[in-house]
C-alpha cells in the first residue's frame, strides 16, 4: 500500500504547478463550499483572535485561509518530485543569525508554528545553516501516510525526531552542534502539565517541553514565522531570542513565544491554521500554580489579596 500511495503521490507532483494550483482551487471549492470542512472551528477561532474585526473583515480572511490550507497541500505534494529545488526557488530567507551562533558554538533551539508553508521552510532552512539540522514531527496514525511523510520530509536531510520519545531520540545529538526545530504552538496533551497565560485575551496551554529543554540545555533560541509574499513564494523571519535559555527567570521563554506568535498571527492572519483547535481546552481554577501570565490569575482580578 505504501509503494502504491507514495507512487500515485508523485506521479500527481510531476504535473505543472500552474495544474497542481488548478488543483488546489478545485479543492478549495469542495473543502469550503460543498463540505465545509472544519468552518464553525475557524470561525470560532477567528471570533476569539479578532473580535473587534467585523463580520465581514473575519470572513475574509477565512477565505484567505482556506486558499491557502489548500495551496498548502499542493506545494508540499510538489515536494516528491520537485525537492529541495522546489524549496528553494520559492523560499526566501537569510541564515545570517543562525551563522553566528554556529561560529559561537552554540546549540539551538528554533521555534515556529503552523504557519504556511512549514514544510517547505523545512527544506529551506537546512540550505542556509551550518547546523546539523533536528526537525521534531507528531507521527500520523495512519502507517502508510506516516512512512510517505517521513519518506518526504527526509529530503531535507534533516534528522527527524518523533515528539513522543523525543528525550531519547535526542541522545545521539548531545555533543553535536545542532539546531533543534519544532511547531511549538501545539495543544498540550496533558494541560495539567502545560503553562498557561492569555493568548488573544483567553487563558491558553502551552507546552512546557520546548522551554524545558532549551533552560535544562543553555540553548540559544530563535522564534521564526513563515508568511506568503505572493502565491507559491514564502519567507521566513526569525529573531534571536537569547543566547542562553537558562539565564531566563522560568516562565519567560514562553511568555516570549506566546507574544511573537501571536504578533505574527496579527501579521499574517490567513497565513496560520486556524482549523486547528487551539482553544479546545478549557480554563480551571486548579490549575492556578500553571499560570505565567503577567495579568492575574483568571478569577482572581477582583480579589483583595
Amino acid at each position: 500500500m505504501y509503494y502504491l500511495v507514495y507512487g500515485s503521490l508523485y506521479l500527481i507532483s510531476l504535473l505543472p504547478l500552474g495544474i497542481l494550483y488548478l488543483i488546489s482551487d478545485f479543492a478549495c471549492f469542495l473543502l469550503y463550499r460543498v463540505f465545509a470542512y472544519r468552518i464553525p472551528v475557524v470561525r470560532k477561532n477567528l471570533e476569539i483572535a479578532f473580535p473587534d474585526l467585523t463580520a465581514e473583515e473575519r470572513k475574509a480572511i477565512e477565505k484567505k485561509f482556506y486558499h491557502n490550507f489548500t495551496d498548502n497541500f499542493i506545494e508540499t505534494l510538489k515536494l516528491f518530485s520537485g525537492g529541495a529545488d522546489f524549496a528553494l526557488k520559492h523560499f526566501t530567507a537569510d541564515g545570517s543569525l543562525m551563522e553566528e551562533q554556529f561560529k559561537k558554538g552554540h546549540r539551538c533551539q528554533f521555534h515556529l508554528g503552523h504557519n504556511f508553508n512549514w514544510e517547505l521552510a523545512n527544506v529551506m532552512v537546512p540550505r542556509i545553516s551550518s547546523y546539523e539540522m533536528l526537525m521534531v514531527y507528531l507521527p500520523i496514525s495512519n502507517q502508510v501516510f506516516n512512512r510517505v511523510m517521513l519518506k518526504l520530509r527526509a529530503i531535507s536531510g534533516n534528522h527527524l525526531l518523533a515528539a513522543g520519545n523525543l528525550k531519547k531520540e535526542l541522545f545521539p545529538f548531545r555533543n553535536t552542534t545542532y539546531l533543534l526545530a519544532l511547531i511549538a504552538d501545539q495543544v498540550p496533551g496533558d494541560v495539567t502539565k502545560a503553562y498557561w497565560l492569555n493568548f488573544f485575551g483567553r487563558p491558553t496551554p502551552f507546552v512546557w517541553g520546548p522551554e524545558r529543554g532549551a533552560v535544562v540545555g543553555g540553548l540559544a533560541v530563535f522564534f521564526g514565522h513563515v508568511f506568503k509574499t505572493k502565491r507559491g513564494h514564502y519567507q521566513l523571519e526569525y529573531e534571536l531570542i537569547t543566547e542562553n535559555a537558562a539565564e531566563l527567570p522560568p516562565g519567560e521563554l514562553t511568555r516570549k513565544y506566546a507574544k511573537y506568535l501571536e504578533q505574527a498571527m496579527r501579521a499574517h492572519p490567513d497565513c496560520w491554521l486556524w482549523s486547528h483547535r487551539r482553544w479546545k481546552r478549557e480554563w480551571k481554577p486548579e490549575y492556578e500554580k500553571l499560570w505565567i501570565g503577567e495579568d492575574p490569575v483568571p478569577g482572581l482580578e477582583d480579589s483583595s489579596v
